[in-house]
């Protein structure tokens, strides 16, 4: 696959110092540079699965249902609540 890649100028450095070190093409040293870390990056840390806990919130003030969650924000926060 050909692509354009513009790199910072300590990693050209590097690459081209790999190139005549070990006398191989740009391309092969870019290549293998990328291959060996692609090898070598750690793993995400395995996260345990998300758990809801569920709370006693107390009492509903009097005329408070939950079976309308939009009506108990209406009368606990207003009608600006939106």
């Amino acid at each position: 696959m050909r692509t354009t890649l513009t790199l910072d100028d300590d990693v050209a450095a590097k690459l081209k110092a790999e190139t005549r070190r070990s006398g191989r093409s740009f391309k092969e040293t870019v290549n293998e540079t990328l291959r060996r870390g692609f090898s070598i990056r750690p793993r995400a840390p395995q996260r345990s699965p998300f758990k809801v806990v569920a709370r006693d919130l107390g009492r509903l003030r009097p005329g408070l249902s939950l079976n309308n969650v939009a009506d108990v924000i209406e009368q606990t926060e207003g009608s600006r609540h939106r």
